[in-house]
């Protein structure tokens, strides 16, 4: 099952990061080597990351708590949106409007306001209006379906945000510290790996990258989601803190069976292909 995952993630192009000249000293724990400027990214982290996010996702969503996707770049938005509508959880992929988390009140008004609005176009009232403020409505309408139709089924605040690119999305990882909200981040080589509860070292720019460690997160929820519904039918027992539950996150997760050939072998992949590229 490891080498499989290794080779799914490998042909995914993970392990590549961005050039030597633009990464974050802090980014050194998780790179392998260097082949033609461009820092190789270590794949035995990037599978223990993944599986230690897939088992704290599972334990947020099977303790009752939802996760928000956030994606806003090209590359993540229409993954992310199947993905998460696959499995009913809210998500962001258009800007990130300050105060998401941090003003959830103010954000749930304007989510009631494009209620009236819809309401207001489904019984006709909007016509009594004038050409002025019919336009003026519909314009409203839309910026908000835009920027918010992704978390309107989201009454309550996430029990953690799954992110891709933390440094494209610094606003909603602030929020998330700021409500001690715990974060999953696909981290490449030029981000700062302290921003990030648990880090999932890999490229953040290739959609296919992107796609598998979306697709892994949805699994867990997924596998959440069930234990939640066995939970359901059993005695509900004490609800844990979601920060213990981020430090549990560490038992039962040992060291991925990623042998050191297997690392050499992909980096070897890897530089290969970066040197014909280059080329």
């Amino acid at each position: 099952m490891a080498s499989e995952l290794v080779r799914q993630l490998i042909d995914s192009g993970i392990h590549y990061g961005h050039r030597a000249s633009r990464w974050n000293p802090k980014m050194s724990p998780y790179i392998f080597s260097k082949r033609n400027l461009i820092h190789i990214i270590d794949i035995r982290e990037t599978v223990k990351g993944l599986l230690r996010a897939k088992k704290f996702v599972s334990q947020v969503v099977g303790g009752g708590g939802d996760v928000l996707f956030v994606g806003t770049k090209r590359q993540a938005r229409q993954s992310i949106v199947d993905h998460a509508v696959s499995v009913d959880m809210p998500y962001v992929i258009e800007r990130w409007l300050g105060g998401t988390l941090t003003n959830f009140r103010t954000i749930r008004a304007r989510l009631s306001r494009l209620e009236e609005l819809e309401a207001a176009d489904t019984d006709g009232s909007a016509a009594e209006y004038s050409k002025k403020q019919i336009s003026r409505n519909a314009r409203e309408k839309r910026k908000i379906e835009r920027n918010l139709s992704g978390i309107r089924k989201m009454s309550k605040l996430p029990g953690a945000l799954i992110i891709v690119d933390v440094q494209r999305e610094h606003l909603a990882v602030r929020e998330a510290r700021n409500l001690n909200i715990p974060t999953v981040c696909l981290i490449d080589t030029d981000s700062n790996p302290d921003f990030a509860d648990i880090p999932i070292p890999g490229n953040d720019d290739a959609m296919r990258s992107i796609e598998i460690i979306i697709e892994h997160m949805t699994e867990a929820v997924k596998e959440g989601l069930r234990g939640r519904t066995e939970q359901e039918e059993a005695p509900t027992p004490k609800r844990r803190s979601e920060r213990a539950t981020l430090a549990r996150a560490d038992e039962g997760v040992s060291e991925p069976a990623v042998s050191t050939e297997t690392a050499d072998a992909s980096a070897d992949v890897a530089g290969s292909a970066v040197g014909d590229a280059s080329s």
